[in-house]
């Protein structure tokens, strides 16, 4: 032979016309499926974006307010702090909802079993509060509830230095129930 060259590595290869040609399995399988785990993270991360569903981290929360005035039940006195229900407080003009939790309907209950556990829920509420000063911080931007109540996690640090969450303190009473957004079952 007098011309000896050398082929490229490709010859005679034909070059993919479709975006699926030329790849594996495992390729084609990932492509596909890229899209929809993303959306399954963004799901599973929906209630740390919400601010009315978790507790923020200290990193996105805002400064702590500390309260330091004594709590009544709210009524027709319409008194300066007061306690609204299981999950709401009042102080001054301001409506405050604790993040995380849901409490039964003091107001409408759908039965005798639900005014009950109103009733429990708001003397928990207001047994916390009144025990002494307390911090409120919520995540940065000031949220609100539909309602337009600020929403707020109360915490109170403990004389041995322990931050005692008075939302988790509700939850442990059995008083009131997580609330991670959605249809809310009944009480009844």
């Amino acid at each position: 032979m007098l011309w000896s060259r050398r082929k490229p590595h490709n010859y005679g290869r034909v070059l993919p016309t479709h975006r699926w040609q030329g790849l594996t399995l495992r390729q084609r399988v990932w492509r596909v499926m890229k899209p929809w785990l993303a959306l399954a993270g963004l799901l599973l991360l929906w209630p740390l974006l919400d601010a009315a569903l978790v507790e923020p981290p200290a990193v996105l929360s805002g400064a702590p307010e500390r309260v330091t005035a004594p709590f009544t039940r709210c009524g027709a006195g319409r008194a300066e702090n007061c306690v609204v229900d299981g999950d709401t407080l009042r102080i001054g003009q301001r409506r405050i909802r604790l993040i995380g939790i849901d409490a039964p309907e003091l107001r409408s209950p759908a039965c005798s079993a639900e005014a009950a556990q109103a009733e429990a829920a708001t003397e928990a509420l207001l047994a916390l509060v009144s025990q002494g000063p307390f911090d409120m911080a919520g995540p940065l931007g000031d949220p609100r509830d539909k309602y337009g109540r600020e929403l707020r996690v109360l915490t109170r640090v403990q004389r041995d230095g322990t931050v005692q969450s008075l939302g988790a303190d509700l939850l442990a009473s059995g008083t009131v129930r997580r609330y991670l957004g959605g249809l809310r079952g009944g009480w009844c």
